[in-house]
Order: structure tokens, then sequence, then C-alpha cells
């Protein structure tokens, strides 16, 4: 699948028959009730890529690169033209995603096509920028925030893609450390600038005794916040405030759900409590926000279905960008305590970008050994999601953590990847590769003669998982953690997919 942004005049006629398809395909793949369109609006297209097009009589190359959103000079490098001359039968790959990648050790980024015109943005080297457009010596790109600016074109390489690898986006979730074993993700997320749409920053939550404030979590220095921001700024990551109800005391939920009905209770506390998320997004210099509420009372739903909302038009009266993540459910049956409150189908609506957390589906106390995100159940679960928005708002969020499972006492413990290749050589173990579920695990007795099942993720489990987006036409996946996965996972990345940046 590819998507296509509205232009002036566009119909639903016009579109299905310009990409081959049935307006009924584009209409279910979209989840649109009426023809109506609006300029600006992304359209999910249900063809296959690379995606060829025929040259008609009368056809440019100008008008070709205008009928599909691209530009001339991207047709001509993806087909290796030297000249713009055309034939009627002639075959050509059209680029569904173009990339301007810095090449100075500096770039500005300028308001409109002109050294005199004010800098917006600066960028680093080796940012990727997506293109939307070139006027002379100056090209057009989207920035982290939703706004475009304009590149000098000598200092930047234009990357054309065609989808034959698969265009997907990486959204991670950033921590401090959790002790030795655990560390902070600040030098994974410094390494790997280039293969990062997202960052949501795991670093705020609701007040505990005062609701409708924020509160860090853990401690930071502003200082450090800003700096972090803007690293992630300088290479065309869009960085976001994940906000919680998690972790007041471990082990106790019931707080976590008390916690989240006082704010949610009191129409003026979702009210202020709605705008210190402003205000906090304006202190730091966030492009947005990314809720996570986890532990919410059954009976509260309505409450929360209204926060969405609430919260979604002020985000979008200001121009922020808003992520939302719940809990994994696969049917509109409220047969999972955790998953029941969270209604797909309002939040889908209200949100730019639906992050669904396909983890725990073993792990939890009494599910016995297996892993943490089967392939089985990201499809399931991501099939259901589809049943209630398109795919271009969907993230599947996915472990790159594991559990060791002791078989003998029925309790499990958490393990990173590191802790579980050390575990499998300490006891001389070869990791194998599940094929069904498609994750890798080995099994050990300890010194105790305790019988262990270790489930974890490598970068063969998560190619397999960014495939299955792909095939499903999701945006991609999200990392929960950066600083716990098997560091192939960002050569993998870079050499078998193309990494989206600043998705709108």
């Amino acid at each position: 699948m590819l998507n296509y942004v509205v232009q002036r005049g566009d119909t639903l006629y016009l579109i299905a028959g310009r990409f081959g398809v049935a307006i009924e395909a584009l209409m279910k793949a979209n989840h649109l009730t009426a023809p109506g369109l609006y300029v600006g609006q992304t359209l999910t297209i249900p063809v296959s890529v690379p995606f060829e097009y025929v040259v008609q009589p009368g056809d440019s190359l100008y008008s070709i690169a205008l009928r599909f959103n691209t530009t001339i000079e991207a047709i001509m490098m993806l087909n290796r033209l030297t000249s713009a001359a055309l034939r009627p039968g002639q075959r050509l790959r059209i680029p569904i995603y173009t990339e301007a990648v810095v090449d100075a050790d500096t770039a500005n980024v300028r308001g409109s096509a002109g050294t005199a015109f004010p800098v917006i943005a600066r960028m680093d080297r080796g940012a990727r920028l997506p293109l939307t457009g070139i006027a002379g010596d100056w090209v057009q790109v989207r920035l982290y925030n939703g706004r475009t600016g304009w590149i000098f074109r000598d200092i930047v390489n234009l990357v054309p893609h065609d989808g034959e690898r698969p265009i997907q986006e990486i959204f991670g979730y950033y921590t401090e450390e959790e002790g030795p074993t655990l560390p902070s993700s600040y030098k994974v997320f410094s390494e790997n600038t280039d293969r990062l749409s997202n960052i949501g920053m795991f670093h705020f939550r609701i007040d505990r005794e005062n609701p409708e404030q924020i509160e860090k979590f853990p401690l930071f220095e502003d200082a450090y916040m800003r700096e972090v921001v803007g690293l992630g700024h300088l290479h065309n990551i869009k960085m976001l405030a994940t906000i919680h109800n998690l972790l007041y005391e471990r082990g106790k939920q019931e707080v976590n759900k008390e916690v989240i009905r006082r704010m949610l209770t009191n129409p003026d506390t979702r009210k202020a409590f709605i705008q210190n998320i402003i205000a906090l997004l304006q202190n730091y210099n966030f492009d947005g926000v990314n809720i996570d509420f986890e532990d919410v009372h059954y009976e509260d739903r309505e409450l929360l279905n209204s926060f969405y909302r609430e919260l979604g038009r002020e985000l979008k009266s200001r121009g922020y960008y808003y992520s939302v993540a719940t809990p994994s459910r696969t049917s509109d049956a409220p047969t999972n305590p955790f998953s029941a409150p969270f209604n797909y189908a309002v939040i889908g609506a209200a949100v730019d970008e639906f992050v669904v957390m396909l983890y725990n589906e073993h792990g939890w106390p009494g599910s016995g050994p297996g892993p943490v995100v089967s392939i089985g159940w990201m499809e399931n679960v991501v099939k259901y999601a589809l049943t209630k928005m398109p795919g271009r708002k969907i993230t599947a969020a996915v472990s790159v953590f594991g559990f060791d499972f002791n078989l003998t006492t029925n309790r499990n413990t958490y393990v990173t990847y590191d802790m579980a290749m050390e575990r499998a050589k300490k006891y001389n173990k070869t990791v194998v590769f599940d094929q069904k579920t498609q994750t890798p695990m080995f099994a050990y007795t300890d010194e105790a003669g305790n019988q262990h099942e270790v489930w974890f993720e490598n970068a063969a489990s998560i190619r397999a998982k960014l495939q299955l987006a792909h095939r499903l036409g999701i945006r991609g996946i999200a990392l929960w953690r950066l600083g716990m996965e098997d560091p192939e996972i960002w050569t993998m990345l870079a050499d078998e997919f193309v990494i989206a940046k600043s998705v709108t």
C-alpha cells in the first residue's frame, strides 16, 4: 500500500482511476462512509509496491510528477532517465517517498526558497528529510513539527524510493537507567538517529496528589530534557512527551486506576490537566504528546473517551501531534479488564497516531512460558485495529526485551537481549528460532535443578514484525525500550528498510 495526499480537484473517481483500484476498495481502506474529500487529506491506496505507471499520449514528466505527488528529478533518478522525453507505453517506476539527506556539517532550513528568508530549523550531517518539492536551487522538505521548509540543493543528496525496500516508521521509547542491567536509552538514541522516526520520552506522569498536574518521573534537569529534544530535532525526529499513570506503587494497579479516575471525573480537572500538557510541550519544545494510560476502571471508559476527544481538539488547534498508546484487544467484547476500557474507534478518530501495545502476550503472572509478542498475536491485534481506523494511523508497539520463565517455581524475570545471550552462554545452550511464533528461545536447567525457558527478541524477530507491519499496511513499529535490544536490529533496519521521517 502507499499513501496519497489529496490535491485540489481530486475526487474518489479520479484517484481510483489514477491508481487502477476500485472506488469501493479505496473507501474501505480509508474507512470512508461518504465520497467527500478535502485538500491535504491523506489516503491509503490499496496497491502493491513498487508501483509502475504506463505513459499515456500527452503525458510529460511534469504532469506525472504532479499526478503522483512527487518531483521530476525523483522520477528521473529512480528510472535512470537522461532525458525528459517520454514515449507512450513506456513504464515508469513512481517514487512513493524521496529523501533529502544532509551532506554538510550543518544545514539551515529556511522559511522559503532563498538565503534572505529566516532560518526555521537546523540539521546536522546525515539528517534525513522527506522531499516535498523543488524550486530552482532549493528543495522543499518536511520537518519534525509538520512544517515545510527549504534547503539549498547543493548540500543534500536526493534519494528516491519506490517501495522495493519496505518503507516503515520506527517509534522509540526513551527511558533513563533502571539499574546496572537496564541502561539509559541515550547512547542507542544518539547513535541511531537516522533510523528513528519518533521518540517518546517516558519521563512524565499524572501527579498522584494533585491529578491536574504532571510530575517528572524520574526526576531530571530541564536542561537535559531540552538537550535531548534538540538532538532529535537536529536529525528530523519528532520528539514527544510520553505521559502515563504507572509505577506509583509497584504491583498495585488499583492505585494507578484511582489516580486517573480523580483526573477524569471532574471536567475542570481534565481541562486543567490538558492545559498543563500544553504548557509542558511548550516548556521543552516537544512536537506533541504520547498518552500512555494503562490501568483504568471499566466504569470510567466514557470519561476516558471524553478526555481523548478533548485533548485532541486542543492539540489540533495548536498544531501539536497527538499519539496515544493503548493495551491490546482483538474484539469488541470486554473480555480483558486491562484493555476493555479502551475504545479503539473513538481513540482512532481523535489521534494522529494509534500505538497498540502488543506486550505481554506471555510474561504476566501465571501466563506460562512463551514469547512476549508472537507474530500471530501481532497479526490478530492489528487486524482488529484495522476494523476501527485506517492503517496509516496504526503503530504496533513490540518488545525488545524478553522473559526467563522458571517452570519449576512458576515465576519469571525480565531479561534484555544481552542478559539472554549471557545466560545462554553460561549454560552452554544454543538459541533456536521458533518458526511458529517467529521468536528466539532456549531452555536450560539452573544450579538448583529448576527448569527454565527463555523467550526474547533479536534482529530476526523484529524483522518479521516489520515485514508483517508492511504487509498489513500500517505505519510501522514502536520499540519498548531503547537500550535493551539486539544491536544488530540497527544494521538490519539500515540494510533492509527505509525509515520514514516526519510522517503527517
